[in-house]
Formats: C-alpha cells, structure tokens, sequence
C-alpha cells in the first residue's frame, strides 16, 4: 500500500471539489480524507499504486463544472494515520494562497427546481448548489465556509442542514444553501415610501409583481447579486427616456436582459460563439449585431398578447447611434422568476447616478435612487463585494473583453514562463476602467472593473475592494506598481502605501503597461525578444512630459523604445476636448494647413462656418502659449477630430470615446467595393528626433474635398477607418524592415473599434506577421493594472540579478 499526500491548486473551494475527490477515491477504493485549507485542497490518500493512479487521472476527467486544477503536487506522507475509510474533513486555516470562483449563474438543475411546483426551491429566488450561485459577491476571508460569508447570518434548516452534509446531494456543503424557511427573503417597497396592498398585484408573489411593473413603464431598483440594477421594458421608449433623466445617463448604452435566446434572435443576430458565451457560467453582457432596428410610436401600448410571436422594437433611446446591443440571459433565480412573463427585453442597468458606483445596500439605495426608481425588489443577503456585469464581443472568432467583472473576477490568470518565484506585488492600475492587480508565484489575479476614479465614490470604493482583496489573499505586496501620470490618484495612494510600509515603487510608462498585458495573456515568456506593440488610446503620461496615445513601441516586459508615434496636435482645453470634439476638429485643421487657406477652398462648408461662430483669436492664442492645451499624439482625439468634421456629436458629448463609437457604426454600415472610389485617404510620413511620425494633415485635405462633393457621412467614416489602417500597416511594413519584427501587439482602447481591429490584423498577416490581442483582459485602461505588474516584476528580477 502507498501512503500520498495530494494537494491541489487552483479554484477548488466553494465549487464542489470535495465531493467529488470523495465520490472518486471511494470508486477508487482509497482510504483517506479531503480538506479545504489555505492552500486549497488537501487530500491524504492510502491505496495501491494504480488505484491512486486512476484516481488523479479521474480527478482531472471528471473536475466540477466551476472547478480549475491549476496544479496538482504529490509527495509520500511519511506520517502513519490509521484509515478505516474515506471521509471529507473539516476546513484548516492558514496562509492563503488558493483561489476564489467569481460568482456563477444559475445552472440548469436549480432552474428546473425553481419551476418546478413540487420541488421545496418552487419561486424561491436565492436558489443555489456547489455548481451556481454567489461567490466572490458574499466572501470575507478564505477559506470559503459559510461563516466566512454573508449567509453566516442564516442558520440552516434540518432539510437544507440534511442537504448540505449529504455526500450525494448536490448541495453537499453549498455555502450558500438556502430556503424559504431559513434563507434571505425578497421584499417589495414603493419608493414614495407608501405601502403596497395585496389588492394593486394579482400575482403570485413580490418578485412575480415586478413584471406587472415593468410591463406598466415603471422603473424598478433590483437588488441582485452584485449589486441594485435598474429596471424598464426595453421596448418602451418614454420609459427608457424616463430612466435616462433621472440617472443622467444621456448617452451611454444601456444593457438589455432577455429571458431566454429565442427573445434575443429576433432582435439580433447570434452566432454560436455568442450564444456560448451568453449560455455560460459567467453570463457577460455580449455585444450583439441589431438584426433590424424600426422605430415606435412613443403613446404605443407596452402590453401585448404574450402569444404573440411579433415583438416591440428596441426603443432607440438605448443604445443610440449604435449597430448593436448588449444582451444578457438572467443569471440568478430571481431574474428568471420575474422575466417567465416577460416576452420582450427589459433595460437592467446599475443603480446609480451616472460614473457613480453601483449600490449594494439596502438603505443606500433608497437614499441614492428614491429619485430614480419608482419600485425597489430588495433582499436581505448583505452584497460583500461589488461586481459589476462583464461585456465581452466576439471579434472573429476571438473573444474580446471590454469590461471584466462578474463571472470573471478574481480568476487568476497563469503568467508565462519566467514569472513563477517573483515577490508578492500590487499594481495600481490607472485612472479609468480602473483595476488592481496582486501577482504572486507565476499568477497574476485582476480584481473587477471598479470604474472612473476621478469621481470621488468610486475612489472610495476602489480604496474598500483594495483593502478586502488584500486581506481576503493575504497579500503582502515587497513592492508597488503605478502609472507615471503624477495626478492620478490610484498612483497617488500607491505612493502613500509604499511609503508607509517602506517598499519599493515602480512608476510604470502608461502604454508599456498596455503591451506588457497583452504579451502577458498570450503567454509572451519573460526572456522573449521584444515585440512591437501598437498602443493606440486615448491618453497617457509620456517619457517625455508630454501626453500620448498614438504609439509604436519595441518593447520587452524590461523596457522599451518609442519607434514611431502619430503627430502630436494640440488638445485646446485640455480635458474640454475629451468632451468637446469640435476642439480637436479644429486643432487637427490648423495643424495641416493655413486657416486663411482652408477658408478660401472650403469656406462654403458646413464645418467651416461652424468654426466661424468660434473665438477663433482665443483658441489660436491658448495653442501659440500652450496655455491649458498640451500636445498629444492621441490616436483617441483624431477619431474624435473626423467624427466632429462630418457631424457626429461635434458640440459635445457625455463619455470618452463615445464619437468614435459611433463613427464605427456609421462607418460598418457603408461598403467600399468599387476599386474606383479609391477609398485611401493619404496619411505622410515623416522622421524627426530619431522617431517616425504618421501625420494625418493631407488626410484633411482629402476629407474636405469629400464634404464639399457632399460625399455621404457613412463612407467617409469607412473611408477613415481604412486609410488609418493602411497607414499602420505601412509604419509596420517600414519598421520590420529595420527591427527583427515577427510579432505585433494591439492594444489600447481603440482596438475596441472591431472594424480598425480586424482591418489592421489582416493587412499585418498578409505580411507575415503573428498578431496578438487581448481576450482575458480589456485592451482599455481596464487591462492596464496587469501590465504594470508584470513590468514591476520584470524590474524585479533584473535588480535582484545584478545584486
């Protein structure tokens, strides 16, 4: 007989691990015992050679829905226990180093049951087992045992205390396990703070009434499992308006949930890789192509016959100026209990004031949204941790994470070869989207989306997820990891943090850290020769003082060096025009030619005329004495610059990025076909101070023409996206020529833009050349934490060899 001790790695608590090693070993005819600890999972296993062989290999076989093995380690137990059989034994504590599972939709099984009249789980909304339910949305410390957890306020019932300590059951120690007779209770409230009689409802319960609602045009505050959404039919346009008022959230697009994917067919197209991942455990909003968009009477009735296989159009207010929507299926119990009815999408936005976070709290919400919502759907299970719905597209057959959260986070993704005995770090992450990243022993675990830290809730919250993450992995970081940007108060704390605990601090190059992330999640070893990443965004502290955003970097995780750079232009305002596109119009127009030149050829111009409603002699003034308009090879502000020249939001708009969104759906709607509309704008190109610069001023020239022959908006937003393309290609093509260039990155938020995306990735493969890009982590700012640290980390080493 063989005596093994068996540890396994990886996200293995909370997700029915144990059973299983315990159904296994039993088939197995093992004797031993299973533990939860801080490292994981223990297993102490007495048997023959080939029974403890076949148990790993069907461990690894037949590992639970939500389970990873990261690593499986085994050694002789020298120690003589005396086994009469195999048994799960209790949790140990220790020193954390295991994971945590992000928090998973419902699975088919307690879908069923909650339909299902004769099953005790009938209508009750907080429904759950070892393969679905709360995770990272309830935890306080690890080992995740329901004591550690917000359902330690809930003491079990003898039916659900039965189930949860039957080894067969599917509920064998689910934390969460809960009932009607014993677990969190949904309530109804109106926000007006009167009371609901049982005569307004002739439904079946609170949660079933906020159907009715919805299908009335109310708007309702659903507390859920990461947070309180807000809640109206889809297809009801003056509701939709009425929710945008009152959170100020006038243009960004909202997210629309459907109850099952026949609802969401006919309103968008689904491919089969959509449909997995909308299916999935993580259940992300997923960016949809519209199949048709049609308009609506706004006085049109929101009740229809529920046989009805003809649906509402999506009100045009949700996603406005967009070619596609961000759909979701209902991921908890309690969103399918109130969408069985409901034959049409509804909005499930967070509950908040826009760029505020979202709440979690009961009396928060009340306080926060008494002005928004018309309804609240509350609950009595505490919300732990904050987790925002994740957004995913498919880019070709590539996954692209937007927004990582909930259904994501914190799944630790595994670091390339070379990273595996680095010191504990933390990295700060930057300004927007923000995120922070803890690297430890070869993985790197990036919290969820934590939003724009310029507002002053979500610093503060950012600051309180900091803190739980750090005491939730006992993570000790030896050193810290920031942006350069001196103003950016993630940076800013990560200062005061080293300083306070007398660690090293490693201010990271803002598109670095960009390329470093992309290298990192398609496996790019530590020692590998350098890549050229192309960092296109919308700003970021330069090497210089300057700001950039237009960047082609040769870079390693050690360093890097600036090849090429698109042409600096003045950015009048400053953060004005991020908001005001118009600005960078003009910026964009003086810097390729002569105002008194371009009034002579095009002074006809709707633009033009525009310009001359303008202060013209202040704005010339404020870029002559760079005053409040610093220069930024911004590839973010050119988009912004053409989308304002053909009439996109050109006054103003309300988030970053927002003109250039729209432009690509202009721009995807429009065919360029014919070889004789030579649809290439000229782009220069130019060597200044040992660097290469892509100069967008005869483009202007060009595009002026196109505006005076009355050129439609939509092909000379195509006509931009190719031409920008090109000239990228073409920098690379010169580039290789000179460097040793098999491998180019792209990131930055403007490779959100799927038309650029796969435009510059096909022209670069027909040249031979391998592209990486992002899928775990957002090519946004929201990837920007996990580049930071693998650089520090990579610093690291170089330091501690040349000690």
């Amino acid at each position: 007989m063989v005596s093994e001790k068996i540890r396994i790695r990886g996200t293995v608590q909370g997700v029915g691990f144990r059973p299983t090693v315990y159904r296994i070993a039993k088939a197995c005819g093992l004797r031993g015992d299973v533990c939860n600890d801080g490292q994981g999972v223990l297993i102490r296993a007495v048997g023959s050679e080939a029974a403890l062989e076949e148990f790993i290999q069907r461990l690894q076989q037949e590992c639970p829905p939500l389970a990873k093995i990261q690593e499986i380690i085994r050694t002789p137990d020298v120690d003589e226990w005396e086994f009469a059989d195999f048994a799960i034994a209790h949790s140990i504590s220790g020193t954390v180093n295991t994971e945590i599972s992000p928090d998973a939709a419902i699975c088919p099984q307690c879908q069923q049951e909650i339909f299902d009249p004769f099953s005790r789980f009938f209508r009750y909304p907080f429904t759950n087992c070892t393969h679905c339910g709360p995770r990272l949305s309830i935890i306080r410390a690890i080992p995740y045992d329901r004591s550690n957890t917000s359902m330690s306020a809930f003491v079990m019932c003898p039916q659900c205390e039965n189930s949860y300590h039957d080894i067969e059951n599917r509920r064998f120690h689910a934390q969460p396990i809960a009932c009607y007779n014993c677990g969190p209770q949904a309530w109804l409230e109106r926000a007006d703070g009167k009371s609901i009689t049982s005569s307004m409802f002739s439904m079946l319960d609170d949660v079933d009434a906020v159907c009715t609602l919805l299908q009335k045009g109310e708007i309702v505050a659903i507390k859920g499992l990461g947070g309180i959404h807000l809640a109206c039919d889809a297809t009801v346009e003056a509701a939709v308006q009425k929710l945008r008022q009152r959170k100020q959230r006038y243009h960004k697009p909202l997210a629309l949930m459907a109850r099952d994917i026949d609802i969401i067919s006919e309103y968008c197209t689904i491919s089969d890789k959509e449909k997995e991942l909308l299916t999935s455990p993580a259940a992300p909003i997923v960016l949809l192509k519209v199949r048709e968009r049609r308009e609506i009477p706004q006085n049109q009735s929101s009740i229809q016959n529920p046989k009805s296989k003809i649906q509402n159009c999506i009100a045009p207010s949700v996603a406005p100026g967009q070619n596609s929507l961000g759909f979701m299926l209902p991921y908890t119990p309690l969103h399918h209990l109130i969408l069985k009815r409901m034959n049409r999408p509804i909005v499930l936005t967070s509950g908040n004031l826009s760029d505020e976070p979202q709440c979690i709290d009961n009396g928060e919400a009340r306080e926060r949204l008494g002005k928004i919502a018309d309804y609240f759907l509350l609950h009595n299970r505490e919300i732990v941790n904050r987790i925002d719905d994740s957004v995913v597209r498919v880019v070709g057959d590539k996954v692209q994470t937007i927004r990582r959260a909930r259904g994501y986070a914190p799944a630790p993704i595994i670091l390339p070869p070379g990273f595996e005995n680095i010191p504990p770090i933390l990295a700060m992450g930057s300004e927007l989207k923000n995120t922070f990243c803890l690297l430890r022993e070869g993985e790197a675990i990036l919290s969820q989306h934590l939003g724009d830290l310029e507002n002053a809730a979500a610093f503060n919250a950012y600051q309180d997820t900091l803190n739980l993450y750090l005491n939730l992995f006992q993570h000790q970081p030896q050193s810290i990891a920031i942006d350069k940007h001196p103003e950016y108060l993630s940076s800013k704390l990560g200062k005061e943090l080293a300083a306070a605990n007398q660690i090293k601090i490693y201010p990271i190059q803002h598109h670095h850290a960009h390329i470093a992330a992309c290298m990192a999640e398609n496996g790019i070893p530590l020692n590998s020769q350098p890549v050229l990443g192309i960092a296109l965004d919308g700003l970021g502290y330069g090497e210089d003082g300057t700001f950039w955003g237009g960047e082609f970097l040769l870079a390693d995780y050690r360093q890097f060096k600036r090849l090429a750079r698109f042409k600096p232009v003045a950015m009048i305002g400053g953060e004005q025009a991020i908001y005001q596109p118009w600005r960078n119009t003009y910026a964009h127009l003086i810097a390729a030619d002569d105002w008194q030149n371009l009034t002579q050829k095009y002074g006809d111009l709707e633009i033009l005329n525009f310009f001359q409603q303008k202060p013209l002699k202040l704005l010339n003034q404020l870029i002559e004495q760079n005053i409040n308009s610093p220069l930024a090879s911004s590839a973010g502000r050119l988009f912004d610059a053409v989308a304002a020249a053909i009439g996109i939001f050109r006054d103003d708009c309300s988030y970053e990025g927002q003109t250039a969104i729209a432009m690509e759906a202009l721009a995807e709607s429009h065919s360029l076909n014919n070889p004789e509309e030579k649809p290439n704008y000229p782009f220069n190109f130019t060597f200044f101070d040992s660097i290469y610069c892509i100069d967008p001023s005869p483009m202007w020239s060009a595009l002026l023409t196109d505006l005076q022959q009355q050129i439609s908006p939509g092909i000379i937003a195509a006509k931009f996206h190719r031409s920008l393309a090109t000239a990228i290609i073409e920098m690379v093509k010169h580039l290789s020529q000179e460097h040793l260039i098999h491998q180019v990155v792209l990131t930055g938020g403007v490779f959100q833009n799927c038309l650029l995306l796969k435009q510059v990735t096909e022209g670069l493969q027909r040249l031979g050349i391998e592209v990486l890009t992002h899928s775990l982590v957002p090519p946004n700012d929201g990837g920007i934490s996990l580049g930071q640290a693998v650089i520090a980390a990579a610093y690291n080493l170089t330091e501690n060899t040349l000690i």
